[in-house]
């Protein structure tokens, strides 16, 4: 039988909460998590194969992340170290060392499984130091993370380790957990609708559930209710906003979600994720200024009325604060869905930096050049520049404002939408009189060498 060890010392709780008490001890009794776990998956394969290998179990908190862990120790008959990788450090890791050490050289030879709650916590140094006990075999190493690894862990460990991806609980495995937890704890009656509202409230995390249960139980038995409905269910919860990472994988996935549904033109979906986003807590200065950005690059010249849309928002949001400011930056995205797309400048400023970068610093022709001294208009300073406003229709047909010897390709290229169809046909009517103009003009003779003075 796995044995839990704890570097710190720690002794379990007399009386344990209920998500303790609950928690699984054979993966017949997992709830969820059945794209990894279920017959024939990744995970179950792994387990049934009696060879431990080290892995990352990603997903949001209350998903299943340290049972997994713990029912393979037991799996594989192995001793169980938990570390933290908030309360814990380098003498935690060197005391688990130790202790696989010992389990290793004593008569059972034992494996040892680490398991490290909230990996992404420890910085590169700490995570290095798994590196040669993971190689050597000296123990299995399981890491959770709430975070992307693919950001938060070390290339090295991470080459090391197999990823698996939990997803959140389903209603329906909400709802069984519901019903297990009924059997375990003295727990009033749960009208259905009050039972839908408590598993949206949890939002796949069960965890949340558990000990909202656990809470709820206690209100009742207080308040002498022996039906939970769904109206006395929201006046014990209150104002508690759903679950949301502001600064995590969450954050950015959704904050994604919004952008792309903007560009994509489907006003209800932006609308969704902005609310989103605002109910779980996210700073509506954030969203204004992505708003602001969503404006510049996706609907750009194609109607620039979105851009000041889009700023009129931010400047209203700043004004009233919320709830009220947040109606402006709700019909800014609005606006911004239903408008015209265009990444034709989002592109051009893309292009016109690759070609700075990759081109040396090339002189301003002379032409081009302001002339406020003698000395430079000596120096033909500013000598041959045409002056767009004396020229028929104020354009001086075959002028060239490059360094010379450069000439790109178009660099910003109207797309078909909203204001860049007019502004696409003047730039193609510009540039048939600009070729016109060069075909049409004598070749320069090469320059006289000016004789030094």
């Amino acid at each position: 039988m796995a044995k839990a060890a704890s570097p710190s010392g720690s002794t379990p709780s007399p009386h344990p909460p209920l998500a303790e008490r609950l928690r699984p001890q054979s993966l017949a009794e997992v709830i969820g998590q059945q794209h990894v776990l279920g017959p024939g998956m990744p995970l179950r394969l792994a387990f049934e194969s009696g060879r431990p290998h080290s892995c990352i179990l990603w997903g949001p908190p209350g998903v299943g992340k340290t049972t997994i862990a713990r029912l393979m120790a037991q799996a594989f008959d192995a001793q169980f170290i938990a570390i933290s990788a908030v309360l814990g450090g380098v003498k935690e890791i060197r005391e688990a060392v130790e202790q696989a050490q010992a389990a290793a050289s004593g008569l059972l030879a034992q494996r040892t499984i680490v398991f490290v709650d909230e990996v992404h916590r420890f910085n590169k140094s700490q995570q290095d130091a798994f590196l040669p006990h993971v190689e050597s075999g000296l123990f299995t190493f399981v890491g959770a993370t709430t975070e992307n690894p693919s950001f938060e862990v070390n290339s090295a460990l991470l080459s090391r380790s197999v990823v698996y991806v939990l997803q959140p609980l389903a209603l329906e495995d909400l709802e069984q957990i519901v019903v297990k937890a009924q059997t375990a704890q003295a727990l009033p009656a749960i009208e259905k609708e009050a039972l839908q509202t408590l598993v949206a409230y949890a939002d796949g995390d069960a965890r949340r559930l558990l000990n909202t249960l656990e809470t709820l139980a206690v209100s009742a038995e207080q308040a002498g209710v022996h039906a939970i409905t769904t109206a006395w269910l929201k006046q014990v919860l209150g104002q508690q906003l759903r679950r949301y990472d502001k600064g995590g994988e969450q954050f950015y996935d959704t904050i994604s979600a919004l952008h792309k549904s903007v560009r994509g033109s489907d006003p209800d979906a932006a609308l969704y994720w902005l609310v989103r986003m605002l109910d779980g807590g996210a700073d509506p200065r954030y969203l204004a200024r992505r708003i602001v950005r969503m404006a510049w690059e996706d609907i750009g010249l194609a109607d620039p009325r979105a851009l000041q849309m889009a700023n009129d928002a931010a400047h209203t949001y700043e004004r009233l604060g919320s709830p009220e400011g947040e109606l402006a930056l709700a019909q800014a995205v609005l606006y911004l869905a239903a408008a015209p797309k265009s990444n034709a400048g989002y592109i051009a400023y893309k292009r016109a930096r690759v070609l700075v970068q990759n081109d040396g610093s090339r002189p301003v022709p002379l032409h081009l050049r302001n002339a406020p001294t003698k000395l430079m208009q000596q120096l033909d300073y500013g000598k041959g520049y045409r002056y767009a406003h004396d020229e028929a229709d104020g354009f001086a047909a075959g002028e060239n404002y490059f360094p010379e010897g450069l000439q790109p390709p178009p660099l910003y290229e109207p797309v078909a939408r909203g204001l860049e169809i007019k502004i696409g046909e003047k730039l193609h009517t510009l540039r048939q009189r600009n070729a016109q103009a060069q075909a049409q003009a004598p070749t320069p003779p090469p320059p006289l060498a000016k004789e030094a003075k």
